[in-house]
């Protein structure tokens, strides 16, 4: 108890050092263009508070999880392991009927197609990262990347969306292979530092060549994404979705209406990359995640293997990049700065690299509780960070570290967590 409680003072004096002046005092616009100093002491005192106490909390549950024999199985582990089998259905069931639940307006929806987006670009970015074990920082390149080509190919060539999303994909795909030839030979920190600076390459690329792109104006009026032809119309005119389904016009059509094409996407990255573990490929994949040296002695062709999951994972990130274009009927390179490659890294990682369930999870709990802070003002950046680091403290391995073996030869069993890189088997 005692070195908790060392532990937890010096840590209330480091965040009294922070805070100090960081939130202590803060200038208001006063009379005649003057700045007013106003203090705000108490709520330094309130930080350093909640620092102290967590700090304690968190040095006595690591002292308690220190006595635990190691490999026994925790109440949070036999709860999620009670849960798991209902907890996808359960979200999948959720996300279906959404828009007919009491209650959901248009706020609700576009939230949900918020979240939506986040979760398929979660799924795009596990494979590159969780399966692979490729860390890329620089994946929003690949999401703009997608969002130009919809945008350009849809305004200068009148092709319409169902056209354009396959294209916008595979020009997605190709760029992931062109960073893909000049990073095969590097890993961890190296890797991420060169795929970052992809990331700003192709925003600095967007801001400057104005004759494409718009530069820093970005493009405007994208076409909106029709019904299979039918166009969304407010008039009723004939021809129009309202009109051919004998609906009274309602702009909430069209966002049902993108909110179901989001979720089909969404699930078409998830069935694919389900699909794909199971493969020699995503064998692969997460053979090459625990040790190049050994795939290359096994025989396994490390080259196509890397370049593949760059093609994969940039192609998903570029179908979510063309709808996000149609959905705004906007972009600019604001949209696709390095924030965006954060939080869709952090999303993965959160989660449980290499977990489906666990990016879905995470991509709620950030995006959508992130949404739902925003009332706090300058405080949500404090909560969220707070959350986020409680997270990684209860579960280093993410909110979902354990996952069903790819293969398995007789009878199951659990893969302790000491034997592989990313969960347990």
């Amino acid at each position: 108890m005692i070195a908790a409680l060392r532990e937890a003072a010096i840590a209330a004096a480091v965040a009294f050092g922070l805070f100090v002046l960081l939130v202590g005092l803060k200038t208001e616009p006063g009379s005649a263009g003057t700045l007013i100093l106003r203090e705000r002491f108490g709520d330094v005192a309130l930080l350093c508070g909640l620092v102290f106490t967590g700090r304690l909390l968190m040095a006595l549950w690591r002292a308690r999880r220190a006595a635990v024999e190691p490999g026994a199985p925790t109440r949070l582990a036999a709860l999620t392991g009670r849960l798991g089998p209902w907890l996808a259905p359960a979200l999948l069931a959720t996300a279906l009927l959404l828009p007919w639940l009491p209650g959901i307006g248009r706020s609700e929806l576009d939230l949900g197609i918020l979240v939506l987006t986040y979760v398929m670009l979660g799924w795009g970015l596990n494979i590159v990262v969780g399966l692979a074990g490729l860390l890329d920082l620089g994946y929003v390149a690949f999401y703009a990347v997608g969002a130009y080509a919809y945008a350009l190919l849809a305004e200068n060539f009148g092709l319409s969306f169902w056209i354009c999303l396959p294209l916008a994909g595979i020009l997605a795909a190709f760029w992931g292979v062109l960073l893909g030839f000049p990073v095969l030979r590097l890993r961890g920190d190296y890797l991420a530092i060169v795929t970052l600076a992809f990331g700003e390459i192709i925003r600095v690329v967007l801001v400057n060549w104005t004759e494409l792109t718009g530069g820093p104006n970005g493009i405007s009026g994208i076409p909106r994404p029709s019904f299979f032809g039918l166009p969304f119309s407010m008039g009723g005119e004939e021809g129009s979705f309202a009109a051919v389904f004998g609906l009274e016009p309602s702009p909430s059509h069209r966002v049902i209406f993108l909110y179901y094409l989001i979720l089909c996407l969404a699930l078409l990255t998830n069935w694919v990359t389900l699909r794909l573990r199971r493969q020699p490929l995503g064998r692969a994949w997460e053979a090459m995640r625990e040790d190049e040296i050994a795939c290359r002695a096994l025989g396994i062709n490390l080259t196509a293997t890397k370049l593949s999951a760059f093609a994969l994972g940039a192609m998903f990130g570029g179908f979510a990049g063309a709808f996000f274009a149609t959905r705004q009927a906007f972009i600019s390179p604001e949209s696709f700065t390095f924030i965006e490659s954060a939080i869709i890294l952090a999303i993965v990682v959160l989660g449980g690299l290499g977990s489906q369930l666990g990016v879905a999870i995470a991509a709620i709990v950030m995006i959508g509780g992130f949404e739902l802070f925003r009332e706090f003002d300058e405080w949500r950046m404090l909560i969220f960070g707070g959350v986020m680091v409680a997270i990684m403290v209860l579960r280093p391995r993410g909110l979902v570290g354990t996952r069903t073996p790819t293969i398995a030869l007789g009878e199951r069993r659990k893969i302790s967590a000491a034997l592989v890189q990313e969960g347990r088997g």
